[in-house]
């Protein structure tokens, strides 16, 4: 049986998409689930998977824009039973041959060398480091099954015998080369990379976008996750971050200050009597922000189980449009990155971002004694069309009371 494979609807209001790279050649045998092309839209980037075992015949190749549910390749089912393209009962001096990517053009492409997510995966989970693995993928592109073989192939390997160095002179030192490579590569934006570019552009033209800082001694915060972490895990089952003592406080602060989880339409300020926090989470492809919804409902455990089970899904490719889709709020948190200070920059059509940044040691004056505290720098940026100056500074700082006394995000005070 010959099945179709049709582009998926990655979410609403989406009618096409762009193919990104096939991870798997044409005409090669592939099992069930295994990833088969990456599909770009302006909202996010997708790993379509194999619905079942066959033969893969590619019917449209990278670059080609495709509408929804338009047939892109076929499966060939009958023909399951046939071999792998790599021959499993090769001799050993041909397993053991490095396996090369196609490069008939000459040229390397986007896909060379770049391992599938699910490669990528494997190879940080059994310490494999890029460039040790060759990719039999198209255009060079580095699979599951080439990370495999090469694990396989690695623990068989005879042990190196040592060898005496042998004594030489030292050579006459080498004339240096004045200037270095003069290559430019090119390569095509993907839509969502496109759309990223077009909102970053339309906040900076549209909004009127200024930045607030402040600084939090995270002692207390510290002092309680190290004194409750364990039990917390325990009776909780999940992790106790610092995450969920932010977009605790930030629920607690928009109660007093809610134009900071408002936004403009047309002519109208709508506001939310809910709190849809947007939660910055990195993944290969980039960072994308899934919402915790009705945060300000949530105890702070069931924020952080939120948090892990989006991070789960990020790990896994798995974050859809739906879990990005709408939010009323962001927190971003540069500081796992080793960010000292930045000024996020809004998501629209929202009017707030808080930003997160890394805990430093550093000097404060405490009732006249200088004291070293664990301090981070926050900010605060907001679209001053709607939220006025003085509401965003003490939104801000009402975020700051919160994190240094948390006892009354406890007590609800």
């Amino acid at each position: 049986m010959v099945i179709e494979v049709k582009v998926p609807s990655p979410g609403e209001s989406i009618t096409e998409v762009e193919l990104g790279p096939w991870l798997v050649e044409d005409g090669a045998h592939v099992e069930m689930d295994d990833e088969l092309v990456e599909i770009n839209s302006d909202k996010a980037t997708l790993v379509l998977p194999a619905e079942d075992e066959g033969v893969l015949k590619i019917l449209k190749v990278e670059g080609d824009v495709v509408e929804i549910g338009e047939v892109i390749a076929t499966l060939d089912t009958e023909a399951a039973g046939a071999k792998p393209a790599a021959d499993k009962t090769a001799p050993a001096s041909e397993e053991q041959a490095p396996v090369t990517a196609d490069t008939s053009s000459g040229k390397s492409t986007y896909a060379t060398g770049v391992p599938s997510p699910s490669a990528d995966k494997l190879m940080k989970d059994s310490g494999v480091k890029e460039g040790d693995v060759a990719g039999s993928g198209r255009d060079g592109r580095v699979t599951k099954a080439d990370v495999v073989e090469h694990l396989k192939n690695r623990s068989t390997a005879p042990a190196e015998s040592a060898k005496p160095k042998e004594e030489s002179k030292p050579a006459a030192p080498a004339t240096p080369i004045m200037g270095g490579s003069r290559e430019v590569s090119r390569k095509r934006m993907s839509p969502l990379r496109r759309k990223i570019a077009d909102r970053l552009v339309s906040v900076k033209n549209e909004t009127a976008m200024l930045t607030t800082f402040n600084e939090v001694d995270m002692t207390e915060i510290m002092a309680l996750r190290s004194k409750y972490k364990e039990k917390f895990k325990d009776y909780h089952e999940t992790g106790l971050g610092f995450m969920g003592f932010f977009v605790k406080a930030c629920c607690e602060a928009i109660k007093h200050f809610p134009a900071v989880n408002s936004q403009i339409e047309g002519t109208d300020q709508v506001l939310f009597d809910y709190v849809d926090v947007g939660i910055a989470v990195s993944t290969q492809r980039g960072l994308v922000v899934p919402n915790i919804r009705n945060a300000e409902s949530m105890s702070i455990a069931q924020i952080e189980r939120t948090i892990r089970a989006y991070a789960a899904k990020a790990r896994d490719n798995k974050i859809t449009i739906d879990d990005m889709m709408g939010g009323t709020f962001t927190i971003t948190n540069g500081g796992v990155f080793g960010s000292m200070l930045s000024t996020p920059i809004l998501n629209p059509p929202q009017s707030a971002i808080l930003g997160m940044h890394n805990i430093v040691q550093r000097p404060m004056a405490i009732n006249g004694e200088v004291k070293i505290r664990p301090i981070m720098y926050v900010a605060l940026s907001y679209d001053h069309r709607i939220v006025d100056g003085k509401g965003a500074v003490s939104f801000l700082f009402k975020v700051k009371e919160f994190l240094e006394d948390p006892a009354r995000l406890l007590l609800g005070m």
